[in-house]
């Protein structure tokens, strides 16, 4: 399965408070924080409203040899 690299580059200071929940559920602790999820429409709905907050980057799991 894919998986998502996610770094967090913004604050959440000043944010919405959904928008902190969001951030605290992907499981980001501090600023430059990096996390990985699997790509997976729950995820993939998150990050979407966070998007701004967020780098994110695409990891292929490719282990079919």
């Amino acid at each position: 399965m894919d998986k998502l690299k996610l770094t967090q580059i913004k604050s959440t200071i000043g944010r919405p408070e959904k928008h902190k929940r969001i951030i605290k559920a992907l499981g980001f602790k501090r600023l430059n924080n990096t996390v990985v999820h699997d790509k997976s429409p729950q995820i993939l709905g998150m990050v979407k409203k966070v998007n701004h907050l967020l780098k994110i980057e695409e990891i292929n799991d490719d282990k079919t040899q």
